[in-house]
């Protein structure tokens, strides 16, 4: 069984293959976040692109657990610069198989420039291969048609951005929906300040009744599971 946490934001604990992800840790300055950056465990640490509220704990969760950085050739240059020990670069359409299962990074519609300035390459999404099923975390994007390609993998949980403003808003996250056709989809990067406030119960409703897709709405600290 895998075990998925929201943490709030982009921000995720993840457990598969026995293992345990930590994905885009933006806690200490998250202002929504369910954990603190020194309460999480990690193993591995995704990091989707530069953005501040997306890296902005990696460095001292890595550094603490030892946990290995998976991210952009760029970002991995970029924290290994800073004395993080173990990272791996990847980029867009690549994939590994890690011990926790194989990953593909996908392309998201976004930017990446690092807190400090530097260039971030480009931003990126995840798809977990996992034996429960297969999770597509869609991190910071807008909807772009190749959804619909990642769909055809089969999708049994998709997490999508629908905070708007950054990201997708509600309705092209629902179109979202509709071309990867996941068995179930959670709602993220919302709510975290009012500029990206949404009404994640009333996005489900249509997705329940547009799609065949199961909405799933939970609050940072909960969980779902494979």
């Amino acid at each position: 069984m895998a075990e998925l946490t929201w943490l709030g934001h982009n921000a995720w604990s993840i457990v598969a293959g026995g293992h345990t992800l930590v994905v885009d840790p933006f806690l200490d300055d998250n202002p929504v976040a369910a954990a603190r950056a020194d309460e999480v465990h990690a193993e591995f640490i995704l990091i989707s692109h530069g953005h501040f509220d997306h890296i902005a704990d990696a460095e001292k969760i890595a550094r603490r657990t030892g946990a290995l950085v998976i991210s952009t050739y760029e970002i991995c240059q970029w924290l290994s610069a800073k004395g993080v020990a173990q990272t791996h670069g990847m980029n867009i359409g690549g994939s590994y198989r890690f011990a926790f299962g194989r990953l593909k990074m996908t392309a998201a519609q976004h930017t990446s420039m690092l807190p400090d300035g530097s260039y971030g390459g480009t931003a990126a999404g995840f798809l977990l291969y996992l034996p429960e099923g297969n999770v597509y975390l869609a991190c910071d994007t807008g909807l772009f048609y190749d959804m619909k390609l990642i769909g055809e993998e089969g999708i049994a949980l998709a997490a999508l951005p629908i905070g708007d403003n950054f990201t997708m808003g509600p309705e092209d996250a629902l179109r979202a929906v509709k071309l990867i056709n996941p068995i179930r989809v959670v709602p993220i990067h919302r709510n975290t300040w009012p500029l990206i406030a949404q009404d994640a119960s009333a996005w489900a409703e249509r997705v329940r009744a547009e799609t065949q897709a199961e909405p799933v709405v939970i609050e940072p600290g909960q969980k779902i599971l494979l």
